[in-house]
């Protein structure tokens, strides 16, 4: 009986994948709207196989395309271990691939090529150091440390960059030397580390001009950390100052101005309110050239900032597998959308004092969820200031009954008043009572002479209370 190719290939991919979510990974069932091509060409450098790498390990329709690409992608470079990496999940995922067999050749070739260079450069830099001269040690630790990065030795390739910092004597030095560490840490996921070292990219004393051409990567980097950190609020105001999308865009080795675009208005909506999402967003004139780039999630944001929620969330329902296969984004999704459905529902019952259970189920519900279920957690979490009449099927807003909060208000006032009064009362006795204890005067200290005691200061207050109450009687 001969074999079914199609079948087998369709046990390897169910095979690759319940391996994938064994490990933890997210798997993408439906097609993305991307095109891979399109999308991958927005990127240069490791960010490319690591982009690629991802998709081919998450989405079912686009996993050999992906994972075919990411091995000729690595093969293009030094860094053997991704080859192999790349390698290992296409063997799983495509064994009958020409992809899927190992080039131990150009492995063999790469890594001795690795090591020649690395001593080579190491060589260099010794010759350098006993020349003493500054700016020759300063570019062999950078060549060194460039050389260490693209081999994928991320460790000695930071030890080589930080070395550079003694030698750094302008601020275009200076900053070259924060971009290399930031730029090992972003490969890393250090994003405390990221955090502490992005203002050293923007040393003091920069011209104008300097900080224009600066600002997008600070801005850039700053917000993937705040977003790997879950600061989302901090990341959306990071990603809305990135400034000029064209510089933005040379720094395609950490992310496009597409993706500034999308992570920018997501975590604007997730994060903002309607009329700061007005004026920041849409209302900005630096984000808007970057939301040209992405018409949906302008799109999304109008529909929220005008109360379409329903709409709203349903464009960006339609985009959630090609977040689902972002690189920075992808462990973030399920929870900013969760956050972006509790606002929208939050702002639609704002103008209700009840609303029925199925009016929300036309609204908001999903088909494989249950709407009441969501509600609940809402208003156990504190998100949502409503109750559920389950016999009537309503949804009934607790009034916040401004005469009840008046009426409080006096009564903490009136205990107020009475703490205050007996406090008083405790004074003025404790005074006529002579039971305050008395200090002996210091001498000579700061040239005015003794200070009033507390009884002087009592009675002074007696005197004054007793002078107020005669003037009132009369």
């Amino acid at each position: 009986m001969a074999s079914d190719p199609q079948g087998q290939q369709h046990r390897h991919l169910l095979a690759f994948f319940t391996t994938m979510e064994n490990q933890g990974g997210v798997i993408v069932h439906d097609v993305p709207k991307m095109d891979l091509e399109l999308y991958i060409s927005n990127y240069k450098g490791h960010t490319r196989v690591d982009r690629l790498l991802l998709i081919g390990q998450s989405s079912v329709p686009l996993c050999l395309e992906a994972l075919k690409a990411a091995v000729l992608e690595a093969k293009k470079g030094k860094d053997v271990q991704r080859y192999r990496d790349a390698w290992e999940c296409i063997r799983l995922a495509g064994p009958n691939e020409p992809e899927a067999q190992y080039d131990d050749a150009w492995a063999h070739a790469t890594t001795k090529s690795n090591n020649t260079i690395t001593h080579q450069l190491e060589a260099e830099l010794k010759g350098y150091k006993n020349n003493l001269v500054k700016e020759s040690i300063r570019i062999g630790h950078r060549d060194l440390g460039e050389h260490l990065e693209s081999i994928g030795n991320l460790d000695a390739a930071v030890d080589a960059y930080i070395k550079m910092r003694p030698d750094a004597s302008t601020i275009s030095h200076i900053i070259d030397v924060g971009k290399h560490v930031v730029s090992i840490m972003l490969q890393k996921r250090d994003w405390a580390g990221i955090l502490s070292n992005v203002n050293k990219i923007m040393p003091p004393n920069m011209t104008p001009a300097e900080i224009e051409a600066e600002k997008p990567y600070e801005k850039m980097v700053a917000g993937l950390a705040y977003l790997g950190s879950e600061k989302y609020a901090e990341a959306a105001k990071c990603f809305l100052d990135t400034g000029n999308p064209a510089i933005c865009q040379l720094y395609n080795d950490v992310a496009s101005s597409n993706d500034v675009a999308t992570y920018g208005g997501l975590l604007a909506l997730a994060s903002m309110e309607r009329d700061e999402l007005q004026r920041r967003v849409l209302d900005n004139p630096s984000f808007r050239n970057y939301l040209e780039l992405e018409p949906h999630i302008r799109k999304a944001v109008s529909m929220f900032v005008n109360c379409r929620y329903a709409a709203c969330l349903e464009i960006l329902e339609r985009y959630r597998a090609d977040y689902l296969l972002d690189l920075y984004l992808q462990k973030h999704v399920t929870k900013i959308f969760s956050l972006i459905r509790e606002k929208c529902i939050v702002q639609y019952l704002l103008p209700f004092s009840c609303v029925t259970l199925d009016n929300m189920n036309t609204v908001f519900g999903k088909t494989d969820e249950s709407l009441e279920a969501e509600l609940v957690s809402m208003i156990k979490s504190g998100v949502l200031k409503a109750r559920i009449n389950t016999i009537d099927r309503l949804l009934v807003m607790n009034s916040s009954e401004p005469r009840v909060a008046m009426q409080l208000h006096a009564l903490e006032t009136v205990k107020k008043y009475e703490r205050e009064a007996l406090e008083r009362i405790r004074r003025m006795n404790l005074a006529a009572a002579d039971l305050e204890v008395k200090g002996t005067p210091r001498k000579g200290v700061g040239g005015a002479g003794s200070l009033p005691g507390l009884s002087e200061i009592l009675l002074d207050d007696i005197a004054s209370e007793q002078n107020l109450g005669i003037d009132n009687i009369s």
